[in-house]
């Protein structure tokens, strides 16, 4: 039997516990052993049927010889990082759903598990059962990516298609998400883009091999979207999306979060409710998607047990990228289209912008522009301003 430890017993911790038992068969004939949780890192101890597995001492699975795999449900950077990076001392591997501590310190945890050859994956960190980095990582391993970009947290997903669907305000929304689970009291992390912007450090870090630190990576949220601007991009064949986007440039490459104006005939932007969908370009195969529930107690546990399975399979840590975050370029100087909503005419939109595409003219005026950097489009928006004219309103757009 193979012994396992899970450290954090809440929702995904909770889930890895019911997936190792409701599929044990089946996890037995690919395994040729039976899997089993022998120990669970609690802080605190409760009635439930693995109430005598529990402790509240780490030294109880780092000191177990036959504990092979640890997963890590703890979440954050203290303590998960030091009982990590020891578990993977004492010769275990690790199997995390923790976003932050990838994006924060794989690079130097993976090298860790390289030494002491074991592993340390962490697939459910980004887009939790959705299978993105192994294929990202392995079966487009031929392929160099020139982009990563998607919807890459449900809240705010479920948030936007309210206000879309049912002219909601963001406000009505975020109460409505909160209501139903979907949002934490606190919802910073999800509506400030602050969960996109670690998951999409890491899939960029994966997909251009070098390290890309979460705090030079813009996170820009949706709390500033008004139903206003919603229903302008909709009635002009757009829809708004909450996007992570890792681009490769000529020099270098680039990541940030934003909300952006998607053509509604791109699949994307059909993405609805608590559902991602990421999407990879590389130079061979194209434009490939991946979509799925990206969060949630079974589907994140599903991707935590695949992994312990593959520690358990496979040879020494192949994933693994550069620590020197050399390359990375201010997403200011990637060229898009933008949109903007003006206090102005459409006659000012021309003379700061050249030429535009009108989506709506009454007593305010909103269009999007040709290609430019951002740093140009915020210098022409400063030329709007010059002449007495208020930006309401702006996001970047994908055509």
């Amino acid at each position: 039997m193979i012994q396992t430890a899970i450290m954090g017993y809440g929702t995904v911790g909770g889930g890895v516990t019911k997936v190792i038992e409701n599929n044990a068969g089946e996890i037995r004939k690919k395994l040729g052993e039976a899997l089993n949780v022998k120990k669970i890192l609690v802080r605190r101890f409760r009635d439930c049927p693995y109430r005598a597995r529990m402790t509240d001492d780490f030294r109880d699975i780092e000191q177990d010889p036959e504990i092979r795999v640890v997963v890590e449900t703890i979440g954050g950077v203290a303590p998960a990082y030091e009982y990590t990076k020891r578990a993977l001392l004492a010769g275990k591997h690790v199997v995390t759903a923790n976003k932050q501590l990838v994006a924060e310190k794989g690079c130097e945890l993976m090298e860790t598990a390289r030494e002491k050859n074991v592993h340390y994956l962490f697939e459910a960190s980004v887009g939790g059962g959705i299978p993105i980095l192994h294929p990202l990582t392995e079966c487009m391993s031929a392929n160099r990516i020139q982009e990563v970009y998607g919807i890459l947290n449900g809240t705010s997903n479920y948030i936007l298609t309210r206000m879309v669907r049912n002219g909601a305000t963001f406000e009505g929304a975020l109460s409505e998400a909160q209501a139903r689970g979907y949002a934490e009291a606190d919802p910073t992390a999800d509506v400030d883009g602050l969960d996109a912007g670690r998951k999409i450090c890491i899939l960029a870090d994966l997909a251009f091999g070098h390290q890309v630190n979460p705090s030079d990576v813009p996170a820009e949220g949706i709390r500033g979207i008004t139903l206003r601007d919603v229903r302008i991009a909709r009635r002009g064949g757009y829809r708004v999306k909450l996007l992570g986007r890792a681009v490769r440039l000529p020099k270098g490459h680039t990541a940030y979060v934003a909300p952006h104006l998607i053509p509604e005939t791109w699949p994307v932007a059909n993405v609805e409710d608590v559902f991602n969908a990421i999407v990879v370009r590389g130079n061979a195969v194209g434009e490939v998607m991946f979509y799925g529930r990206g969060a949630g107690e079974m589907p994140t546990a599903s991707a935590c047990v695949a992994d312990v399975m593959e520690c358990l399979t496979s040879q020494q840590q192949k994933v693994i990228w550069s620590p020197d975050p050399a390359g990375f370029r201010n997403p200011a100087e990637l060229e898009t289209r933008h949109y903007f909503r003006i206090d102005g005419s459409l006659t000012d939109a021309v003379r700061a912008f050249g030429e535009v595409e009108a989506l709506r003219e009454d007593d305010e005026t909103s269009f999007l522009t040709e290609r430019m950097s951002g740093a140009e489009a915020s210098e022409r928006a400063g030329r709007l301003r010059g002449i007495g004219v208020n930006v309401l309103s702006r996001m970047r757009a994908l055509s």
